[in-house]
């Protein structure tokens, strides 16, 4: 049995390697790349716009009045953000924050969202895909002046980021009957 065994194992290893016409083997197929999350809400979008636009917008906001290259005085507080404060603080902040405000255009529109409210986030409409836009122009915007460390471009991009947000705040946020808000 095992000389069988050993006869065919030899016969099926020349049989592959004595014939000069053989093709070469072919690469096993790669494995499949790994699923990423799939895009989806987590928040509505009132809770999205108060967790990353609006603190952004305000540290692109405070540099109007403050120079963010400007060594800080000592915190009185040791407090767990205290502590990581100077990391990515500074122009790096005012960066981070511009690039947030044109990842929140894509956040806004990914499709399943919904309002406080409990309606779902007008994705077809005009109004909400030109806020959008408006919103990743505004960050792009942002991240130039940021980069420039220009605090007069600063005060310029301000008033982009804040009329970006009015595009939909006018039609969506700022409107006086709850059930017809967007929010």
């Amino acid at each position: 049995m095992r000389i069988g065994a050993l006869v065919v194992a030899v016969a099926l290893t020349m049989a592959g390697c004595s014939s000069p016409s053989s093709k070469p083997a072919e690469a096993p197929a790669a494995p499949a790349a790994a699923a990423g999350p799939t895009a989806q809400p987590y928040g509505n979008l009132a809770q999205m716009m108060q967790a990353i636009p609006f603190p952004a917008s305000n540290i692109i906001f405070d540099t109007q009045t403050n120079d963010p290259g400007k060594a800080k005085e000592a915190a009185g507080s040791a407090g767990a953000t205290s502590a990581y404060a100077g990391v990515y603080g500074g122009w790096t902040a005012v960066e981070n924050a511009a690039i947030a405000l044109q990842e929140t255009a894509n956040l806004v529109m990914i499709p399943g969202r919904k309002c406080r409210n409990g309606r779902a986030v007008p994705l077809d409409q005009e109004t909400f895909k030109k806020g959008a836009k408006a919103l990743a122009d505004a960050g792009a915007a942002a991240l130039k002046a940021a980069q420039s460390k220009n605090l007069d471009a600063m005060v310029d991009v301000s008033g982009t980021v804040s009329d970006a947000c009015t595009v939909c705040h006018e039609k969506y946020r700022d409107v006086p009957d709850e059930k017809d808000r967007c929010m």
